[in-house]
């Protein structure tokens, strides 16, 4: 179990990992979710849901509503980029967007280099680099995400809400999200049927 806080009330960051939803989780809007911790320090945490798409809406028509994409150029759209999903990264600032992605495409001043050649950009120039077949190798886009005040993190771990453990890079950019939650309990040497005959328990 990891220990969260150090003498003089400093925290041990979970920056660059995991947070996996116990099955007993109180807040629905995080039932099974898997989420990317961006930032972790004394003055709170800030992560991604990476298994939560919105469904009906495509990177597609989201690059088309900033005007990135018109009829004339949207043709040229990579397919890859074409068929992104965009995801729910949690109920903070909905309308906003982020992007996960790989260290081979950095912004100097708007890219925040987290962990294990994971980066997070929030402008609309990657947006726009994306669409134009030049962005980073790997990218996953979400609109909002999870924010946690001071030692609101710790106190949800410790009354049994999350587990924790270190990102696999592979599973934060797999498109595949269905059965993301069993792989990440997995990749931590988690079997998930094990959980819920001990959810919520200490």
């Amino acid at each position: 179990m990891i220990g969260f806080m150090k003498e003089h009330g400093m925290t041990d960051s979970l920056e660059g990992q995991f947070l996996i939803a116990m099955p007993n989780m109180d807040d629905g809007r995080f039932d099974h979710s898997v989420i990317y911790v961006c930032s972790h320090t004394e003055q709170g945490a800030m992560g991604l849901v990476l298994n939560q798409v919105a469904r009906h809406l495509s990177l597609e028509d989201l690059l088309f509503q900033l005007n990135i994409l018109n009829d004339e150029n949207a043709i040229r759209l990579p397919t890859r980029i074409r068929e992104m999903n965009v995801h729910k990264g949690g109920p903070v600032e909905m309308e906003r967007g982020f992007v996960l992605h790989t260290n081979d495409y950095v912004l100097d001043r708007s890219t925040l280099e987290i962990d294990n050649g994971i980066c997070l950009t929030a402008t609309l120039e990657i947006l726009k680099a994306l669409a134009e077949g030049r962005g980073p190798e790997k990218a996953m886009l979400a609109l909002g995400y999870s924010g946690w005040a001071p030692g609101q993190l710790e106190s949800e771990i410790q009354a049994n809400g999350w587990l924790t453990g270190p990102a696999s890079r592979d599973l934060v950019f797999d498109p595949t999200f269905d059965d993301k939650w069993q792989r990440a309990l997995q990749s931590i040497g988690i079997d998930p049927a094990m959980l819920f005959g001990t959810a919520g328990h200490a």
